[in-house]
């Protein structure tokens, strides 16, 4: 079987791989994307790390590939959907740079207090400014941690090492869970008001898109220090640089920009601000971790069908996999939307299958269904092997139910979510043998695609409420490609189920809420 890594991997990946009996290994990190298309076709598996672009173009011309292994977490430069059409393999290395990561953060965070990069530079110019480099000290001041997962608490705990006090914001995580880690949970604002130095540990996805924006520079403790070693674009920059000129914001350590490189960013003029080419899993240890653990994936799977840290597919072997693999995608995909459509840290999950489904194998399911949930939370950190280790860190309780008797469909998949601030229900088929629809929210019953740009909308059942809301989505060059609504006669209330071309933007959202008989229109992705 043949080989490709096309990103630089350590020495103890590539040989790990190199003695597999049967693999031949080609190491390649100079291709350009016109030369990667072309000899992609050639093998059989591909290992990268951040540098290659996977695109759906590329893997057009990949007849061969089985399998694509990410050294590292971020899967930002993969196609995954493309892989998945396809039935490629994706897998990444979600362990392997947490407490490089963390430690990282750490450091970024005693070089800001005391001005260590300034300093050294002014010294290495010939200077003496004793005066003009006077720090802080970290003791006894008040860390906030946004994002309370497996980084994020790593970084507490070297934190109370340094005997800081630490309060974290996490949303999707119960309270009590994050009280039985020693770390105080409060709310967003809380943690702006009272934090001394705020750290960011939490992957990027809609909701965390632009969190430390200007609005929340409004309300922040005055001479704060932020530091970013998780995703760029979770700081809004401009408003950053803006906050530290106007003093609201005492200095930033930056790993991670939305741009990369950054050259040319304003935030890299100001003194107040120290930085990294985006080193946080940048180790000896890290590197090594994450190409030993590709190395054993990638060779696992292809000597013995065993998939392991898969972000599109289930640990289970072939014959199943090919069995459930309709199933499983709608398993995925009504998780993902029941928890973009509902507020809080997830509590208890109680899942019913009904008619042929329940004579399936449904732990795969459940799995399916767990990952689809936290995916939107946590992004490339959750895949199918981990999501156990999650849900069980979250205290989340999951019950399971099987009924044969079906009623309107021989398939359906059900599940109910009871939130810290909400409960839900969501319930979906196939039209066909291969085509996921979701047929029911709540109390209302529609019939709706489960794939794309997606808008829910509740409103009031009047004359012409449909009909503005597609005028405001024309009026800002939002098509309509798929319209579903669902009817609560009683209550007389609509539910309008949309899938349009482009994304509904949050301006666009607001224009929708500001109309009469709108109550609530939520954005989904798919």
């Amino acid at each position: 079987m043949k080989i490709l890594v096309s990103d630089s991997l350590s020495e103890a990946g590539l040989e790990k791989l190199t003695t597999v009996p049967g693999f031949e290994v080609e190491v390649n990190t100079t291709l350009t994307p016109e030369e990667f298309r072309h000899v992609i076709k050639e093998f059989d598996a591909l290992v990268i790390r951040s540098g290659t672009k996977v695109t759906a173009e590329v893997l057009e011309n990949a007849g061969n590939l089985k399998v694509i292994g990410r050294a590292g977490i971020g899967l930002d430069n993969v196609d995954v959907e493309a892989a998945s059409k396809r039935g490629i393999v994706v897998m990444n290395t979600p362990e392997g740079n947490v407490i490089t990561t963390a430690e990282h953060a750490i450091a970024m965070m005693l070089a800001l207090t005391r001005n260590i990069p300034q300093a050294s530079g002014s010294l290495k110019a010939g200077k003496w400014e004793k005066k003009r480099f006077k720090g802080k000290e970290v003791f006894n001041k008040v860390l906030g941690i946004i994002g309370v997962g497996r980084i994020g608490r790593v970084v507490a705990d070297r934190a109370m090492g340094l005997k800081m006090k630490v309060i974290g914001y996490d949303p999707y995580i119960n309270s009590e869970v994050i009280d039985t880690l020693g770390i105080d949970g409060v709310s967003f604002d809380e943690l702006l008001a009272r934090s001394d130095y705020i750290t960011i540990h939490t992957p990027m996805t809609a909701e965390t898109r632009n969190l430390l924006n200007a609005d929340a520079f409004s309300r922040i403790k005055p001479g704060v220090f932020v530091i970013n070693c998780a995703r760029g674009g979770i700081v809004n920059e401009a408003d950053l640089c803006d906050a530290i000129k106007e003093g609201i914001v005492a200095g930033a350590a930056l790993d991670v920009f939305a741009k990369e490189p950054p050259f040319g960013n304003p935030l890299l003029e100001l003194e107040q601000v120290i930085a990294t080419p985006h080193l946080g899993a940048s180790t000896e240890e890290a590197q090594e971790n994450v190409a030993l653990a590709v190395a054993d994936q990638v060779a696992d799977y292809l000597t013995r069908g065993t998939i392991r840290n898969a972000v599109n597919a289930p640990n289970i072997d072939g014959a199943l996999l090919s069995k459930l693999r309709p199933y499983l995608v709608l398993a995925e995909r009504l998780g993902s939307v029941l928890t973009q459509i509902t507020k809080g840290a997830i509590q208890k999950v109680s899942i019913e299958y009904v008619g042929e489904a329940a004579s399936l194998e449904t732990h795969p399911l459940t799995i399916s269904i767990l990952k689809g949930m936290l995916s939107p939370i946590l992004g490339d950190m959750v895949n199918f092997v981990n999501v156990p280790v999650h849900v069980k860190e979250r205290n989340i309780k999951v019950t399971e139910a099987v009924r044969t008797e079906a009623e309107d469909y021989t398939n359906m998949i059900s599940i109910h979510v009871k939130t810290s601030e909400q409960e839900n229900l969501v319930a979906g088929t196939f039209f066909g043998k291969k085509e996921p629809r979701m047929v029911r929210i709540n109390d209302f019953r529609l019939e709706a695609a489960l794939e794309g740009h997606l808008v829910l909308i509740y409103n009031i059942d009047t004359p012409g409420t449909i009909g503005a809301i597609g005028t405001c989505l024309g009026k800002n060059n939002i098509n309509i490609s798929m319209m579903n609504v669902g009817q609560v006669l009683e209550r007389g209330q609509n539910i309008i189920f949309l899938r349009t071309d482009t994304p509904v933007t949050q301006d666009v959202i607001k224009q929708l809420l500001a109309m009469d008989n709108v109550d609530i229109v939520q954005a989904i992705e798919l």
